[in-house]
């Protein structure tokens, strides 16, 4: 590798992750800023030159990067999922799909007079959309849960779903496509992709599940392995190891035990890093004298997709459905198109250009229309289309809860009560069972871990609630949920500890959020509470009954949260409680009545003093 070349590849790195990082700032799909950049940095100002820099090592670089983000999306492909999703759900990924591509590859054929087999190839590649793309979306957009929910988990299993698809048309595309010998080896290649891709699903399985693959191994010994039986079924039979490696991906995401969730994992950190130089290569390559060619009727077809094919889709798929008028309309807006067309779509024209099929120098300066229009307008106009269809909450209300004892149960289940999202995250199992129990929402794990970073929906969430007894863990979901729900959102309920900070920590303004309820409220007294049979305790502020009232009547109380007119929940916090507080506005509390009917203190059972005697215990050693 000569030094230029090296330097060459070093700054595509940099400027792909600078690319990623600007996405994640300004919470946008990361493929839009990749696709722009790798335009302006290629064709627009010639400072790269992807065929000319890498050579004969492009077209396998290319198909290796494919290759592993078809089985990294086919890994999340679990057929239960498909059917616990909805009607609408699973119609949108199958009758849906197919809509799509008929209508999206009859415009392609007539407006550009495209071959009728690359026309198909087109309509499979643009019917993919993508999480990488809905969510930064979805969590702009705050749609209701019908909304959410739909586009949520249509964007998940339609990644895989259109992969499949689209491999399938051109591995019938480069068999030939008519004729007795084309099919036979069309045949071949499908069935040497389903038993190499059964057969290798098997041997990973195996070896992982046994444990003859050490754990510090597994990651990239699965990375190894998906890259070997690629290449192995492509030396068997010329283009079947894409098939392949999507089948061993679909065979793992439904194998019994199989462990997927670490593979994931490392999967995803790959894959931002593979990405990130995939897409500006892809981007760099495009050749504008044929975007000039097509001109203004690719926006033609790109209007025809928005307006006509996703409209389309959507209402076919949500008849009888109980979507009223106004969601289909929002769901039918959003549907960009990612990561899956732009990847396979640059491949499969490198490899299609031999063929001499009309139509195939179109195939990816339209899908990177096709992706940069959706992505941009549907982003950019997302929350403004909510507004006007009256489909966006008045905020996101979810309330994501760090820890899982016995006072975040008690918050959880007061917030449950008053129809606000709760999400209990933690790593102890049977104080999440409890909660789980109790009909709330949980992740079991540790909430800023890889995983949960992949796992845990944040969609429709706008605040955090940092109540664990492990202050550190409190700490790092303050730095980790920072840029997520911003700084005003997240809260944090004070310890013994925390109350004897010095000055200099508490004037340290970058980590501290404001205090959970209250400054003087702690964790040991919310617990003292419980233990002694505190109630929670809902009160309206009228016109002849004001907050001031309510504190005067009850002298012994911690005042959580309140419900406003417009069912808006809003936290009692270091730095509002007490404040602003309307008529018409509930207040939530928890209240310790100072004496029982017949003027006695109430008394805690024998389990509650010693519940109490515990977590008086544990907060005293952790001062």
């Amino acid at each position: 590798m000569t030094p230029d070349l090296a330097l060459t590849l070093s700054a595509v790195l940099a400027i792909g992750i600078g690319a990623q990082w600007l996405a994640w700032y300004l919470k946008q799909p990361s493929i839009l800023f990749l696709l722009l950049i790798g335009i302006i940095i290629g064709p627009v100002l010639g400072w790269f030159n992807p065929d000319q820099a890498l050579g004969d090592l492009l077209f396998p670089f290319i198909s290796l990067g494919v290759a592993v983000i078809l089985f990294e999306g086919s890994l999340t492909l679990e057929f239960h999922e498909v059917k616990s999703h909805g009607r609408v759900v699973q119609m949108l990924v199958s009758v849906g799909v197919l809509i799509t591509i008929a209508i999206a590859g009859a415009a392609a054929y007539f407006l550009f007079d495209m071959h009728p087999l690359i026309a198909l190839l087109f309509g499979a590649l643009v019917c993919v959309t993508g999480p990488t793309v809905i969510i930064p979306i979805l969590r702009n957009l705050r749609a209701n849960k019908n909304i959410s929910n739909v586009l949520r988990w249509e964007g998940i299993i339609i990644d895989p779903i259109g992969a499949i698809a689209v491999v399938l048309v051109y591995e019938y595309i480069i068999s030939g496509g008519s004729g007795e010998n084309a099919l036979l080896l069309f045949g071949k290649i499908l069935l040497i992709g389903a038993m190499l891709g059964l057969a290798g699903a098997t041997v990973l399985a195996t070896l992982l599940k046994k444990h003859w693959v050490p754990e510090y191994l597994r990651n990239i010994f699965t990375l190894a392995f998906v890259l070997l039986v690629f290449s192995v079924s492509n030396h068997i039979e010329h283009e079947s190891g894409l098939l392949t490696v999507t089948i061993l991906g679909v065979a793992l995401a439904n194998w019994p035990k199989f462990p997927k969730d670490d593979i994931l994992d490392f999967k995803e950190s790959l894959s931002i890093l593979l990405i990130s130089v995939l897409f500006i290569v892809l981007a760099a390559r495009l050749d504008l004298a044929s975007v000039e060619q097509i001109g203004y009727t690719s926006l033609i077809l790109l209007a025809i997709i928005m307006f006509v094919a996703r409209p389309l889709g959507v209402w076919v798929s949500s008849m009888g459905s109980k979507l009223k008028t106004n969601e289909k309309l929002m769901i039918s807006w959003i549907g960009p198109r990612g990561i899956v067309a732009a990847a396979i779509s640059s491949l499969f024209a490198i490899r299609l250009e031999e063929f001499g099929l009309a139509g195939t120098e179109y195939l990816v300066p339209l899908v990177f229309i096709i992706i940069i229009g959706t992505v941009l307008t549907q982003s950019l106009t997302a929350a403004f289309v909510g507004n006007l269809l009256g489909v966006r909450e008045p905020s996101n209300n979810g309330v994501l809860i760090i820890g899982s004892n016995p006072v975040a149960l008690t918050v959880a289940k007061a917030l449950k009560e008053h129809n606000v999202d709760v999400l209990m995250a933690h790593n102890n199992y049977s104080n999440i069972a409890k909660a789980r129990m109790e009909g709330i929402r949980v992740y079991f794990g540790n909430p800023i871990s890889e995983h949960a970073d992949r796992n845990l929906d944040l969609i429709g969430f706008g605040h955090v609630f940092a109540m664990s007894m492990d202050q550190e863990l409190n700490s790092l979901s303050e730095l980790n949920f920072r840029h997520t729900f911003g700084k005003q959102n997240i809260y944090r309920l004070r310890s013994a500890k925390d109350k004897n900070k010095n000055d200099r920590q508490e004037k340290d303004e970058y980590y501290q959020s404001p205090w959970l309820f209250s400054e003087s409220v702690t964790y040991g007294q919310l617990a003292s509470m419980i233990a002694k049979n505190a109630k929670i305790k809902v009160t309206n502020i009228t016109e002849n009954y004001n907050f001031e009232q309510y504190q005067n009547d009850n002298p012994n109380y911690v005042a959580l949260f309140m419900i406003d007119r417009n069912d808006t929940m809003k936290v009692f916090s270091s730095e509002t409680e007490g404040k602003n507080i309307k008529e018409g506005t509930k207040i939530i509390s928890i209240v310790m009545d100072s004496e029982d009917p017949k003027g006695e203190r109430p008394t805690p059972s024998g389990a509650q003093k010693e519940q109490f005697q515990k977590l008086a215990q544990k907060e005293k050693g952790m001062s």
